[in-house]
This record gives structure tokens, C-alpha cells and sequence, in this order.
């Protein structure tokens, strides 16, 4: 793009919008103009994908998801369009600092952690592959709740991301459909002997689509990420007269993962999931309709996934719309539901896999709930005599009176996927093991990955410039090029300027925290990073059982020869999840504790930043020293924190869990630091019923010491949490075996000061880990869903452009 042609567009729309000058405009006039003009380059690109896709007659991916976590979408269009440093330099031309612009945008408020972390890197992927691929999902008005910090306890403020608009947006009223809850159906006898369902009385939501535009890198290509707003039709304007009633239309579409602590708030999130479902389907069946392709090959032209277990609901309705709006036999039906559909695990945790009251589901969706009574009666009808009973009885949709989620998207899908090697084996082994048994050829395993793009290119622009200087940029485009530096092992040059890069990140973290939280931090410890959803299982207690362990080295033992450390967390614990929100407060009072004790805070200090988001940490993992992923073997899908901060050259201490057994397998075992039980060994524990924490907290005097400081005054102001956190490790016999891995956990941390401490082997270490990450692309993760499961193929840019010798993508 030609820097003097930006210039003059930029500012012919400055005036055009605001009527000022560039001296004059706003950081956010700045912005809004800047976002505008780069959305209204790539319209065009947009437009043409489209089109291409239909004129193709391709199959489309359609890619279902509770929840995306984008980002900030400036850089990352800047970037993929080619723009970004020209812009740079032209703004700092006017006087301009780009970083300060992209400030002015919030982050979308649209996921939670690494589910709309992945949905999003696909989103991405899926575009710079030229993949046909869509996302579809909810326009959260407040999405995730913002965390603030009072008293040292997490508090849920509402996070108006909206507030001034979203400037990549596009709202498409033509495209808006009908959703029905509530009310009774009926099957009422038609004159040729079908029978056609009546619904009476429903509550019936209008939804509306706001596309986004899903930008490649470099090809040309921008797919859809489609979100839905509830509305009230026009043609229901009287009947919702009341505050009451227009509120409770636009709760559908106020809130990520409402409260499901009571009734109200579980109903509320299974009417969430059918509405997105519901437009979702209807859209994708209309659009196909209007090409008056034949249903009966709707699996060559349409693929759905979905993305865990919210979306499930796609099956039904599918189902229902083949049935009563195109009159398909349920034979039929059922053969190209099965067909289209596709389903990602992403858990092993029992209270992740939905359940839903048949009540309730009844209640919501009547006739999605005897589509689904239907599915269930079918499916004991094809297994009996072939299984068990027993089977069958674990196995069907509906049972003891509740409806499993998994159960239905495993049935009516072709694929079912688990999203790391050890997650996808127990799900075959142990999980879903009857599942496997009935359906072996569905099961199949796609490891996670993550948007290089994103978290290198724009997250660590320091570490990027030192990567081409020294293989090239070829990695930018394939990021397996990035095992490139593996012959730059011995150089010494290369590992001092990764040293020097490294160092850079701290620094600007150093300066962030200090603008952020008034924390001074030592830019010369070791920065220890642990960034993930609070949850039990992902041992963020075990993290602050090492850190209690130091500080008592420290001030009771005297020691002196400490490795100095700087401990980062970042993490929410979900509203209703009381224990979650108990060690948030431990950890913030520990972090206070040591703060104002000279003895220690010139060794340790704890860094726990509010309202953890992409932005932040883009930020936070560049300067990450030790990356912390120690859940307990097992309870860990794949994780993709692990992958992110591993590409920024942190190094891994980890249980062999989720895709630390891959990172294990790919940098090997000299160059991360692996402790902890093995899956097998958490599973005898669980067979044998022989696990006692009591006899690990009474044979170890520094464990102890650590267990008891929550209760006897220790650590101030956490009476009531220490309790609930000590009884838990003893009362409640240690779920999550924290006490058990205690002693090899602290083992492992020796290993990591020691390592640091001789900082040729460590920045080698370092230098392995980015150089392997590249296995971990989201490009190639993609590639396998296209290949193995979705069965689409890539839209090649380079064709389009020898067909039109005038069209060169992203152009003003």
C-alpha cells in the first residue's frame, strides 16, 4: 500500500466524517476514522469471498460456538491486510502514535477463555487458509462480567463493550429470522395421514445477524463471523408492552454464561443456546434454499460444527427444520443431520458435558424436545439386541429424567473429536468409552492450536524482527518454519538477541504494571506466568502452595540464596463459583502480605492483574519467563495458554496433561521441566479409593507449615476463605490431589531456578521452545478439520487473481 495514497484517504475521511483537522481529532475520531477506511478496503474482498463460494457452489463450514474472544481487530486486519507498517509510519508522519489508537478499542466482550480463544484463532486460520468457513455465535450486549479487585475479592461489574459501537460490525436486517420459545405443540392429523406439529402460543424473538469480516492474511479471502441480537418483531410490538416483558427479550442477549446457580439463570442459558442454534440453522437452510440446491445433498454444500456442547441443540433443530419446513422423511432426515453435523469435546469434566431438566427443555422448546424424545426412542430401538442394556441405558439421550447434551451431539454427528492425543484417548478409553464402542469410526483426535499471527507477529514484535533477521520471514507465512532455529542452538549472537528481546517484554510488563496497579516489579526476576480461568483443577492453589513455601524459606529459615521472582496471574473465577472466588482472595492478600514484609519483597512479589483479556495478554506472555500448566493429569482437555506462551520462548513446567505431552514430545524432556502423578495414576486412585491427603500433610513439616498458615493468622483477612481452602485440602480429602504433586512440584521449581540461574542453557532451552511451536499452528489444526471432518476445500486467491489480472486484495 503507498504511504502518500493512505495519508490522503485518511484524512479526506477525518474531514469527511468529523469536520476536523488531524491536529484537532480525538484519539477515538482517530480510530473510528483509521477503522473505517480499513473496513471499507476490505468490503470489496468480502463481497467477492462470497461470491466466489457461491458461484463455486463449495461446501461451507459453519462453525457453531457459545462464544468467540477475538481481541482487539485492529491490528490483527492491519497486519493480515499487509497495512500494517505503512500505516505506522504514515500516521507517525501526522504526529500519530498507532499504539495509542489501538487503545481506543475495547475488547469484544464475546467469550470467556480458551474455548472463544480457539474459536477465534480458527476464525482467523480458517481464513488465511482460504478455507470456505463461517462463525456463528451471540452478540453478547455485555458478554463477560468486567473483574475488579475490592478488599482483595473479585467483583462482576457489567462490561459495556458496546457502549461506543463496534465499528467492524455489520447489521443485516434482511437477513433477520424468527425464533419461537414457550408455548405447546401438538401433531394434528393431516388428510394424506402425516402428521403436521401446531405450536401454539409461543413467545416468538426476532433475531438479527451483525456479520464481521473474517480477514486472511494476505489472500484476499474474508470470511463471516456472524453473531445474533435478540430483538422484539414488530409484528409482536403490543404484546410485549411491559418493562418486564421487553427486558426479558433482551437478557437473551445480554450476558455470557448467566448464573446457573438457580433456575432462572439455567433457563436462561438453554434458551441462549437455541436461539443462536435456531438463527444459525434457519440462515444457513435459507441461503441454501435460495441456490434451489437439492436437501438431499445438503451434506456436499453445508458442514456445521459444533463447538462443544451449548451448540448440541443443532442436531434438533436441524432435524426439525428438515421434518416441518421441507417435509423430508425422518429417515431421510436423520441420514443428512448425521451427515452435516460434527462435534468437539472439549472436556472431561462430568459438570461440563450439559445436562438439561426434561421439564425445562419441554417447557423451552416443546417441539425440539419431542424432536430429541424421537432421536432417543430410535436410537434404543437400533441398539437393542446389538449392546447391553446397561450400555443402552448410559448411552441414550434421556435419562434419569434430563437430557445429555453430549449424548445428542454424539449420536446425530459423523465425527466426534477430542482436542489433544491424552484428552481424545480417555475420551475413546475412558469417558465416552461406550460411545467409542458403538461408533469407532467417528472418534478421531484434533490437537488445538493457536494464530501465530496474533500471539508472534503482533504480541512480540521484538522477538518477530529478531526471527527475520536470523531464518528469514518464510516463518510468517508457514509457521513450521519456525524449527529454522533450530541450527542457531550454539550461536551465541542469536541467543543474546533473544536475551535482548526478552528483556524488552519485561520491561514494557514492568511499565504496564506500574501505569496499571502503582507495583513496582524487579524486571530482572524470573517472571512467572499463570494465565487461565480460576478453576480447582488448574491448580492455581498448588501455584501459591510453592509460593507460601519460599516465603517461609525466606522468613523463617533464613535462606538467602532464593532465585528472585515475580508470580503473574491472571484469571476470573465464574460469579457462582464460590471456592474459585476463595482463592482469588488468598492470593491477593499473600500478594499484600508479602509486599509490605522487607524481609521478603525484594525476592517474591505477586502480580495479580483485574480483568484478564487477549489484550492483556499480549502483553503478559512475551515477558513470560516460566509458563505454569500443572492441572492435575487428566482434567485438562489440551490448553492453549501452554502453546502461547511456549512460541514466546517461555519455558514449560507441567504435569503430563492435556498438550504438555505433545510440547513434551516436541522440545523434549531437557527443554521442559515435567513433574507430578501421570493420568493412569490419578485413575488408580480413583479405582482403589485409596487417596489420604491427611497422611502427605502429616509427613512433611514444610507442607504443613504452608496448609496451616490458612487457618492460624498467617496470612491476614481470610478467615472464613483459609477455612473453606484448609478444609478442602483435608476435610474434603483433596480433590484434585494439590498435597499429593506438592513435593514434586516444589522439586520441579528447584530445577527451574537452577536452570535460570545458568542463563546460557536456559536461553537455549528457550530458544527450542520457539522454534517447535510451529506444530502448534492453528493454520495446521484447521487444515486437519477441512481434510479429515468438515471435507472443504481451500479457495485458491492466486487463481482468482490470474482470472482478473486487476484485483489485488486489501487495495484502497
Amino acid at each position: 500500500m503507498n504511504k502518500k495514497v493512505f495519508k490522503k484517504k485518511f484524512l479526506d475521511l477525518l474531514t469527511e466524517k468529523f469536520a476536523i483537522s488531524v491536529e484537532d481529532a480525538s484519539l477515538f475520531e482517530i480510530y473510528t476514522t483509521l477503522g473505517t477506511l480499513v473496513r471499507s478496503s476490505y468490503a470489496k474482498d468480502w463481497r467477492r469471498t462470497w461470491n466466489t463460494y457461491d458461484q463455486c457452489q463449495q461446501k461451507q463450514l459453519y462453525y457453531f460456538s457459545i462464544e468467540f474472544l477475538p481481541g482487539r481487530m485492529m491490528k490483527s486486519n492491519l497486519l493480515n491486510m499487509g497495512w500494517l507498517d505503512t500505516v505506522q509510519e504514515a500516521l507517525a508522519d501526522l504526529g500519530i502514535n498507532l499504539d495509542d489508537v489501538l487503545a481506543q478499542e475495547p475488547d469484544m466482550a464475546l467469550g470467556n477463555g480458551g474455548l472463544g480463544r480457539l474459536a477465534s484463532c480458527f476464525m482467523d486460520s480458517i481464513a488465511s487458509e482460504g478455507l470456505p468457513g463461517n462463525g456463528n455465535g451471540i452478540r453478547y450486549k455485555y458478554g463477560l462480567f468486567k473483574q475488579k479487585f475490592i478488599d482483595g475479592y473479585q467483583v462482576e461489574l457489567p462490561n459495556e463493550w458496546l457502549a461506543r459501537g463496534n465499528l467492524w460490525e455489520v447489521r443485516r436486517e434482511s437477513k433477520a429470522v424468527d425464533v419461537c420459545f414457550n408455548g405447546h405443540v401438538y401433531l394434528k392429523k393431516q388428510a394424506d395421514g402425516s402428521l403436521e406439529p401446531i405450536h401454539e402460543n409461543p413467545t416468538i424473538v426476532r433475531a438479527v445477524p451483525y456479520d464481521t469480516g473474517m480477514v486472511g492474511f494476505r489472500n484476499g479471502t474474508v470470511n463471516t463471523l456472524r453473531l445474533w441480537d435478540a430483538e422484539i418483531p414488530l409484528s409482536e410490538e403490543s404484546y410485549y408492552r411491559s418493562i418486564e416483558q421487553r427486558r426479558a427479550i433482551q437478557d437473551l442477549t445480554s450476558v455470557l454464561y448467566p448464573d446457573d446457580s438457580n433456575e432462572e439463570g439455567r433457563r436462561l442459558r438453554l434458551m441462549q443456546e437455541y436461539f443462536f442454534v435456531s438463527a444459525g440453522v434457519q440462515s444457513i437452510l435459507r441461503h441454501f434454499k435460495a441456490k434451489q440446491k437439492d436437501f438431499h445433498n445438503l451434506d456436499e454444500f453445508v458442514a456445521i460444527h459444533i463447538n462443544d456442547t451449548h451448540p448440541a441443540l443443532c442436531v434438533a433443530e436441524f432435524m426439525r427444520l428438515l421434518l416441518d419446513e421441507e417435509k423430508m422423511s425422518w429417515e431421510r432426515a436423520w441420514n443428512v443431520t448425521v451427515k452435516v453435523m460434527s462435534y468437539t469435546n472439549h472436556t472431561i469434566m462430568a459438570e461440563a458435558l450439559e445436562k438439561w431438566p426434561v421439564d425445562m427443555l419441554q417447557s423451552v422448546q416443546p417441539r425440539i424436545y419431542q424432536i430429541i424424545e424421537e432421536i432417543d426412542r430410535r436410537f434404543i430401538e437400533e441398539m437393542t439386541g446389538v449392546v447391553d442394556w446397561e450400555v443402552i441405558q448410559r448411552t441414550r439421550i434421556i435419562s434419569d429424567n434430563l437430557v445429555h447434551m453430549a449424548h445428542l451431539a454424539i449420536i446425530g454427528s459423523h465425527s466426534t473429536n477430542g482436542v489433544a492425543k491424552l484428552h481424545s484417548d480417555l475420551l475413546k478409553n475412558v469417558v465416552l468409552h461406550d460411545f467409542y464402542r458403538l461408533y469407532p469410526d467417528r472418534f478421531n483426535n484434533k490437537t488445538n492450536g493457536i494464530a501465530e499471527r496474533r500471539w508472534l507477529q503482533l504480541a512480540n514484535p521484538a522477538l518477530s524482527q529478531v526471527l527475520d533477521q536470523t531464518i528469514g520471514d518464510s516463518w510468517r507465512y508457514d509457521a513450521n518454519d519456525l524449527h529454522l532455529l533450530m541450527n542457531f542452538r550454539e550461536d551465541e549472537a542469536v541467543l543474546k538477541q533473544l536475551q535482548v528481546a526478552k528483556q524488552a517484554n519485561k520491561h514494557r510488563l514492568t511499565e504496564f504494571v506500574l501505569k496499571e496497579t502503582g507495583l513496582k516489579i524487579n524486571e530482572t526476576a524470573i517472571f512467572d506466568v499463570q494465565i487461565k480461568r480460576l478453576h480447582a483443577y488448574k491448580r492455581q492453589l498448588l501455584n501459591l502452595l510453592h509460593i507460601l513455601t519460599l516465603y517461609f524459606e525466606i522468613k523463617e529459615e533464613g535462606k538467602t540464596d532464593i532465585q528472585p521472582r515475580v508470580f503473574i496471574f491472571g484469571a476470573k473465577a465464574a460469579p457462582s463459583y464460590h471456592y474459585a472466588k476463595s482463592i482469588i482472595k488468598v492470593l491477593n492478600e499473600v500478594a499484600t502480605m508479602i509486599r509490605h514484609d522487607p524481609a521478603v519483597s525484594d525476592k517474591l512479589s505477586i502480580v495479580f492483574l483485574e480483568d484478564y483479556s487477549v489484550s492483556l495478554a499480549e502483553v503478559i506472555i512475551p515477558a513470560a519467563d516460566v509458563s505454569e500448566q500443572i492441572s492435575l493429569a487428566s482434567k485438562e482437555a489440551s490448553g492453549t495458554s501452554n502453546m502461547k506462551l511456549m512460541l514466546n520462548g517461555a519455558v514449560t513446567i507441567a504435569t503430563l496433561d492435556g498438550a504438555n505431552i505433545e510440547i513434551r514430545d516436541a522440545v523434549g524432556e531437557e527443554n521442559i521441566v515435567i513433574f507430578g502423578l501421570t493420568e493412569s495414576q490419578v485413575y488408580d486412585y480413583y479405582e482403589q479409593a485409596n487417596y489420604h491427603s491427611y497422611t502427605y500433610y502429616e509427613s512433611s513439616p514444610k507442607l504443613k507449615r504452608v496448609v496451616d498458615s490458612f487457618i492460624d493468622g498467617t496470612i491476614p483477612n481470610i478467615y472464613q476463605e483459609g477455612v473453606e481452602i484448609f478444609d478442602s485440602l483435608l476435610k474434603y480429602n483433596d480433590e484434585f490431589f494439590v498435597l499429593r504433586d506438592y513435593e514434586a512440584y516444589i522439586q520441579a521449581q528447584r530445577q527451574i531456578a537452577a536452570d535460570y540461574q545458568q542463563q546460557d542453557k536456559w536461553l537455549r532451552m528457550s530458544l527450542v521452545n520457539i522454534a517447535n511451536a510451529g506444530r502448534f499452528s492453528a493454520d495446521d489444526t484447521v487444515m486437519k478439520y477441512a481434510e479429515d471432518i468438515w471435507q472443504i476445500e481451500k479457495t485458491n486467491p492466486k487463481r482468482r487473481q490470474a482470472e482478473d489480472k486487476k484485483y489485488v486484495p486489501y487495495t484502497l
